[in-house]
């Protein structure tokens, strides 16, 4: 629908609505009649004010896409987040109009649906305002606000007071694809009580986990799920988000989703030792290089991967790599109906890294996509276990990455591979990884890989401002409060401990938890059958608690002028405890890949990124496809729609990420030969050619770009 009409019926059924609540006469209903009219009228007021500042993005976001066949960037995204908003405020004001005068008719429940989207619909507008700043500031194409004390500070500034409960309550996921709001909401409840225990008791895990199946009050009153997600859940430190995340990789959770995983014959964990490895030059095989094992922060270490395949291949069930395994993990196995006979070495190989914002999860989270991936491209996936922050800070993983990435190359005859096509594939923080690893590769003059698949990467790890980034203020699962905690850990500025036995204890409250499910479950039917007792027992009753929908904070922060005179966005008493990153390390080129010279990214292989339209870091994949096409690199940017950030994990939850998943898996099937310097494949239906190193390169200007980028030079040898 046209935006000019989406307004015209919004201010149309907006009347109906007063009109219809005019007419009836209901003194028992009498306060909330006249609460609904005073947000109805509210609503009209907001949709006046939203209009042109619409209109004006409309006419120039086209200028921000990659090109016309790839509409995606921050602008568009409020836009469309608007629109949905206004759409669901159609849908329920309509239904007033035609019902509120029956006798079956929720006056209070109807009203206080209509105030949530009154006040998420406030909250836009004011982000539609400080996006208008960045229109006006940055340079044209441009999407990130990098000037210093600019927008980024101001943005800071109001997400700290800005009311944000409307977001996670009766609104919650309303921009998303409607099959995965009950996930959201189990996500959002499940964090909310975690959180709520955690805070009583850290070491406590077990009866933090028991708070998923308690929490009933947070189910029936999506106003307390709301103003206790934004009281308690950003607050809370990296180790929380550490320790929720983490919670899939527990036996309880993990055997859950494997009943409805793909089956595959090897699922195997192993340690790849920490000895230097010996690769031949990309530019001349008759030099090799020397390249040592990860040394960050504590000295030479193992690196943990796991290694899947659907088909029993050669050298994957050989003595050699059955030696590196780990007696903890997962073993080689036949599930019945697979056949004992080894299949021939395949020439591709992927390399996996997975996300996780470098302070979460491993392989293990991410099995389903991966198992699922191995059968449809019949090809061995090798997924590495990276070394988190904030214990493992910058440049940890990076250095474990590479050194599996080099193993891989030289080894791959034991992962089932002849490696004649490699790939590597991430998502969020494992996309930011395969590109610095392919940046690694080329600075230490090794083999590149022939492609990379990044889904919804993390390429810029500064706290620069960009219209996408507005939307942490309502996402759920990827907060600015929450993002800045996953930045400022990965550079090194966190100085937490953690209790490296947590997912020990996990699985050790596991039975605990188990044992005391009845007693849960029979507490949430008892708070499902009076709800207002499990309110009144709420914390948020205290003097921290955020404030109505229409007051302010008592502590206001420096006002932002960009805002109308007779506008200011609703604020929260419940102050965010946000700690902006300030590190050199952020706008290292091996930490935020979009800052790295031509030089760093000259050469890579054919990128190709799969981002959401609703993702926070949508702005850093079309900035960085922008900047690799305008180098010629190859590169594609593909925008799904609907999705949130991580949605490769919710693979079996809609059709929606079940389709996204498939594109990242496209690009993905890997076809061709190598000939001479020419890499000749196809990923999806792109075909492309890509220049390897020539033979030609000054070995001594290699040396010089590793000095200058940090990096410690090579030792190259010639071979006899």
């Amino acid at each position: 629908m046209d935006h000019k009409n989406v307004f015209a019926a919004l201010q149309e059924v907006c009347s109906d609505v007063i009109s219809a609540l005019n007419g009836s006469h209901n003194s028992s209903n009498a306060d909330a009649t006249d609460r609904l009219l005073g947000v109805m009228r509210q609503i009209q007021e907001h949709g006046r004010a939203v209009e042109p500042l619409i209109t004006g993005f409309t006419a120039v976001y086209h200028h921000y896409d990659l090109d016309a066949q790839t509409p995606g960037n921050g602008y568009r995204t409020l836009v469309k987040v608007v629109h949905s908003c206004i759409i669901h405020i159609l849908q329920k004001a309509r239904y007033i109009a035609s019902n509120c005068t029956g006798a079956f008719f929720r006056m209070d429940h109807n009203m206080a649906e209509m105030d949530a989207y009154c006040s998420a619909l406030c909250q836009l507008r004011a982000l539609l305002y400080l996006a208008q700043v960045l229109l006006s500031d940055n340079a044209h194409g441009q999407l990130y606000s990098q000037e210093e004390g600019g927008l980024s500070e101001r943005f800071e500034r109001e997400y700290i007071s800005m009311h944000k409960a409307c977001f996670y309550g009766r609104c919650l996921g309303f921009q998303f694809s409607p099959s995965l709001r009950p996930f959201l909401q189990t996500v959002v409840i499940s964090m909310v009580s975690f959180g709520e225990n955690y805070k009583k008791q850290q070491t406590g895990l077990g009866i933090a986990a028991l708070s998923f199946f308690t929490s009933g009050k947070y189910v029936v009153d999506p106003e307390l799920r709301g103003t206790e997600f934004e009281r308690i859940t950003q607050n809370l430190d990296v180790q929380f988000w550490k320790t929720f995340w983490n919670l899939t990789e527990t036996e309880l959770l993990s055997s859950l989703t494997r009943i409805t995983s793909t089956v595959v014959q090897v699922n195997v964990i192993f340690t790849i030792p920490a000895v230097s490895l010996s690769l031949p030059l990309a530019s001349d095989p008759s030099f090799s290089v020397s390249m040592n094992p990860p040394v960050a922060h504590w000295g030479p270490g193992p690196v943990k991967v796991r290694l899947i395949s659907h088909t029993l291949r050669q050298g994957q069930d050989s003595a050699e790599l059955l030696a590196l395994s780990r007696p903890e993990g997962p073993q080689l196995s036949l599930p019945g109906g697979f056949s004992r006979q080894t299949a021939p070495l395949s020439p591709c190989l992927l390399i996996h890294f997975h996300g996780g914002g470098f302070v979460a999860q491993t392989s293990k989270s991410h099995e389903n996509y991966l198992k699922s991936w191995s059968k449809d491209l019949n090809v061995p996936i090798l997924s590495v276990d990276y070394s988190l922050a904030p214990e493992a800070p910058f440049p940890r993983a990076l250095e474990e990455c590479f050194y599996a990435y080099c193993w891989a190359l030289k080894n791959c005859h034991l992962l089932g591979s002849t490696a004649e096509r490699v790939c590597l594939v991430g998502d969020s923080a494992g996309g930011n990884l395969c590109i610095t690893v392919s940046m690694r590769a080329m600075s230490h003059g090794v083999r590149v890989p022939d492609g990379i698949v990044a889904a919804y990467p993390a390429t810029l790890l500064t706290t620069d401002a960009s219209p996408s980034r507005l939307l942490t203020l309502i996402d759920p699962l990827l907060p600015l409060s929450v993002l800045y905690k996953c930045i400022d850990a990965y550079a090194g500025e966190s100085s937490h401990v953690t209790d490296k036995n947590t997912l020990v204890a996990l699985g050790q409250d596991t039975v605990k938890l188990l044992t005391n499910f009845a007693q849960g479950a029979t507490n949430w039917f008892q708070t499902l059958l009076d709800p207002k007792a499990a309110a009144s027992s709420s914390p948020t009753t205290s003097s921290n608690g955020p404030l109505p929908s229409k007051s302010h904070s008592v502590e206001k922060p420096q006002e932002v002028k960009e805002y109308p005179d007779n506008f200011e966005p609703l604020r929260s008493r419940c102050l965010v405890d946000i700690r902006t990153p300030c590190t050199p390390i952020m706008k290292n080129p091996f930490v935020s890949p979009l800052l790295a010279p031509e030089s760093l990214l000259k050469g890579l292989p054919p990128v190709h990124i799969v981002a959401s339209a609703l993702d926070a870091l949508l702005d850093d994949s079309v900035m960085l496809a922008k900047k690799l096409r305008k180098m010629n690199q190859p590169v594609t940017l593909t925008v799904v729609e609907d999705l949130p950030h991580g949605f490769l994990s919710l693979l079996q939850l809609s059709k929606e990420t079940q389709e996204a998943s498939d594109i990242c898996r496209n690009y993905l099937l890997i076809r061709g030969s190598r000939k001479g310097s020419i890499r000749q494949f196809r990923l999806g239906k792109v075909m492309m050619d890509h220049q390897c190193p020539r033979s030609s390169r000054d070995l001594n200007n290699n040396k010089v770009k590793l000095v200058l980028t940090g990096l410690k030079p090579d030792i190259y040898v010639k071979k006899r």
